[in-house]
């Protein structure tokens, strides 16, 4: 028996993560009616804002398809909910940074006269909306806590003092905040870590959604050309907006000294009756949408680290390779299975570039901080794939066209490289350059690549907290 094949049967009897193909938006039938704790993508990676490169960049995304003109309640944040941002930092599938948010509203029942009574407004607000919030009808505010070997400790706001955060309005639209990436950068917060000496940066609140797929055709029996043009259709989420749940915390407080490598997984917890439940858990991209069967989605959103060994028949004998084939023939053959190079690709970390120095195999995004961040202008989308080794699976950047990089390894870009798919050691698809036909415009602003049906407003910023400013409501200003 060799030695990865070993692997992949011990990995059957402890904990193994699971094959993703994109990010996970409405990916299980009870989480698809609650998408204030559906947790949609999880990002982590080296910030590459200037000066900032020895800070760690954590983002968790909620609520899935945003319309920028839902009012009037928009967009808040389930205030009966715990929202955790995990990091694992020995290997281990225990978490051992806790980050976990948990949501207030205020509703000041703001009225206007009307005839000879005072009558409470339906609107989110009544007049232009500022840092102080006077004409917010409704605003959410914020606790941060880390919970540490059993511990728990409140994360200080070294802005403005105590332990209480702020969320922005939603974008209502430009009469109500006429510039809002201005207004919302008043909601960008240093923080006191306890037991990190160095601050570190919060923000939490509406963002332009960051993940570009053709997603219905995905899911329309991958109703496109599997080998066309990277830029061959429109990104279906390029007019929607995310809530992001954003940190930036030292490199040097999540590491534990003498390994490089850090573990990130993101959950909600959801108060039902007198106990928390878990709801939804997100690492890889994609996981519960595309990888695992229909029986078992729910029990997955539910399920922990330390238990994936339950769902390891879907990594190591992964249906998609089969559908895609039956679809496309010879031009998508399926890889021999058992998939060990998923095994170590998705499961484990990569030897040499994010697997631990000791490993448990479990289902999350890892990142190796030694490795340095690289600058918006020589960003590849394809991360690895594309020489970049400061990319997806090396952590998760929002440029990182996850979708075309998961494809391809699915399809067998790495039989060989990270472990053999059965008795192959090479690609079967020869380096076919898989796609969903969608893409990003480019890392930033200053860094287009539009052609094609590249939407040139599919970019990110290259500062914290790096998603865009999200889309108006009303994109008009105010009429008079």
């Amino acid at each position: 028996m060799n030695r990865l094949a070993g692997r992949a049967i011990a990995c059957a009897l402890l904990a193994c993560p699971l094959l993703s193909l994109a990010s996970s938006h409405r990916e299980a039938p009870l989480i698809g009616g609650l998408p204030r704790v559906d947790g949609t993508d999880v990002y982590a990676f080296r910030s590459y804002e200037p000066g900032r490169d020895q800070f760690v960049t954590l983002i968790a995304n909620y609520i899935p398809f945003q319309d920028p003109q839902g009012g009037p309640n928009f967009y808040a944040l389930d205030t009966d909910s715990i929202y955790t941002i995990d990091v694992f930092n020995t290997g281990d599938a225990i978490s051992h940074l806790s980050f976990q948010f948990r949501f207030t509203t205020e509703n000041k029942k703001l009225a206007v006269p009307v005839g000879n009574r005072s009558v409470p407004v339906p609107l989110i607000n009544i007049g232009a909306v500022d840092k102080d919030g006077k004409n917010l009808n409704s605003q959410q505010s914020y606790s941060l806590t880390l919970r540490r070997g059993g511990g728990s400790q409140a994360v200080e706001n070294a802005t403005l003092g105590g332990t209480k955060f702020y969320k922005p309005a939603d974008n209502i639209g430009r009469k109500s905040i006429p510039d809002y990436a201005a207004y919302a950068s008043n909601f960008i917060y240093d923080i006191a870590i306890p037991g990190c000496r160095t601050p570190g940066r919060v923000f939490v609140g509406q963002r332009k959604e960051g993940f570009v797929v053709n997603v219905g055709e995905i899911f329309d029996l991958v109703n496109t050309n599997p080998l066309g043009a990277r830029d061959g259709v429109p990104n279906d989420l390029s007019h929607k907006n995310i809530t992001s749940l954003a940190l930036e915390v030292p490199t040097s407080c999540l590491t534990n000294g003498r390994d490089p490598v850090i573990g990130v997984l993101s959950t909600t917890q959801k108060l039902i009756g007198t106990s928390y439940t878990q709801m939804s858990r997100l690492g890889n991209p994609l996981v519960n949408e595309a990888v695992i069967g229909l029986p078992d989605k729910d029990k997955f959103n539910g399920s922990f680290p330390q238990n994936d060994g339950d769902f390891l028949t879907y990594v190591t004998n992964p249906t998609l390779p089969v559908l895609l084939n039956s679809l496309f023939g010879d031009a998508a053959k399926a890889p021999q299975t058992p998939r060990n190079d998923l095994v170590a690709t998705f499961l484990t970390g990569i030897k040499g570039l994010n697997q631990p120095l000791k490993v448990t195999p479990a289902e999350m995004l890892r990142l190796n901080t030694s490795i340095a961040p690289t600058p918006p202008a020589s960003q590849s989308d394809l991360g690895v794939l594309g020489n970049d080794l400061a990319g997806f699976p090396n952590g998760r950047r929002p440029y990182d066209d996850v979708t075309d990089i998961e494809l391809r390894a699915l399809e067998g870009a790495l039989c060989g490289k990270a472990g053999s798919c059965g008795q192959q050691t090479t690609d079967p698809n020869k380096g076919a350059a898989y796609t969903d036909g969608a893409r990003a415009a480019g890392p930033d602003a200053a860094h287009l690549h539009v052609s094609g049906q590249v939407n040139a407003g599919d970019t990110y910023l290259d500062e914290f907290p790096y998603l865009n400013t999200p889309l108006p409501g009303s994109p008009a200003g105010a009429i008079d």
